[in-house]
């Protein structure tokens, strides 16, 4: 039996509730016969850009099958100068702390820390939601994953839509985002986030800017970005206050003078062939983290051609960006 592809879109479900299980769905091998140059899924996005005129948008991120290099690292292990004691049964701590670190530590005589610090955030575990904003998600999204965060001892961050008056509550695991468009960007909002973020660039998209369409710009949404509702929400591929490593100095300050110097500040930009110099530069600007976006990055719409085939790994961005961070 042939489906219809315009009816049937591969969801399974019919196979799962077949009382008697005798429903499979395969492949039509007749249906298109790929070579090297043409493949189903090309001709149906050039039949699809034809029909429209216009540029193919995806969300998500890339689906092609490039190998994950995560999946190669092997871990290290103390067996000599650190080794546990009991490794079935003994805890182990996964607490992380982000932000800048000093170089030595001094205490007072009674036990007190005497060096100054920074601001820095800190990890139940070294795991954190990436920026979605609302709008490009719904209310209930956002609300799961401040809960979740909130719950973990984690952080979820805004994305560049603001936050939403009935979230302020989560705000000490709350990271919230300064993007090209400043969309719901006030005293407030920066206040009540346990950090700011700068974004600079996105891994599913880089050197590109956002657009959420005006259908999406309901009440709610309106109200939170600060904008009209039913207009369209059009981030720029640039801030237009930032075209040097002084630009960004500037409102990485003014960001700190405005919450009175107790959030630290993080700067996320894509990975690209020059991330290293452009984590130098960062590092000098002030800010106290540096976030670093990968090819697979999601995001809620890109260009499809610049989703699949813009950017590079994020463990060649990370290590490139390490040595030359070490070495500086």
């Amino acid at each position: 039996m042939i489906s219809d592809s315009q009816q049937c879109v591969d969801c399974q479900r019919c196979v799962c509730i077949c009382p008697t299980g005798a429903l499979k769905i395969v492949d039509n091998p007749n249906k298109f016969r790929n070579n090297s140059n043409w493949s189903q899924q090309i001709m149906t996005e050039v039949y699809k850009q034809a029909e429209t005129g216009g540029v193919l948008l995806s969300a998500m991120g890339n689906p092609k099958e490039y190998p994950v290099y995560w999946d190669k690292i092997l871990l290290n292990a103390s067996q000599v100068t650190n080794p546990p004691i009991d490794p079935l049964r003994e805890p182990m701590e996964t607490k992380v702390f982000l932000g800048k670190k000093p170089k030595n530590v001094s205490f007072n005589e009674d036990g007190s820390v005497k060096t100054e610090t920074t601001p820095t955030l800190e990890l139940s575990t070294p795991i954190m939601f990436s920026a979605m904003s609302y709008g490009s998600i719904s209310r209930n999204a956002h609300e799961s994953l401040a809960r979740a965060a909130t719950e973990l001892g984690i952080f979820y961050n805004t994305g560049e839509g603001g936050l939403h008056k009935d979230f302020y509550q989560y705000g000490p695991n709350t990271i919230v985002q300064v993007a090209s468009g400043r969309f719901g960007v006030f005293k407030d909002y920066l206040e009540t986030g346990a950090a700011i973020e700068i974004k600079m660039g996105q891994g599913a998209k880089p050197g590109i800017g956002g657009h959420l369409p005006g259908a999406k710009i309901l009440e709610d949404v309106s109200r939170t970005r600060m904008i009209p509702m039913g207009t369209d929400a059009i981030s720029p591929a640039p801030h237009h206050d930032i075209y040097s490593i002084e630009d960004l100095r500037q409102l990485v300050l003014s960001l700190k003078e405005a919450t009175e110097y107790k959030k630290p500040v993080i700067v996320k930009i894509a990975a690209v062939h020059n991330v290293a110099a452009i984590a130098s530069g960062i590092a000098r600007s002030g800010a106290d983290i540096i976030a670093i976006d990968g090819y697979r990055g999601g995001t809620g719409a890109a260009p499809t051609r610049i989703r699949d085939n813009v950017g590079i790994p994020i463990e060649l961005a990370l290590a490139s960006v390490d040595q030359r961070l070490r070495d500086e």
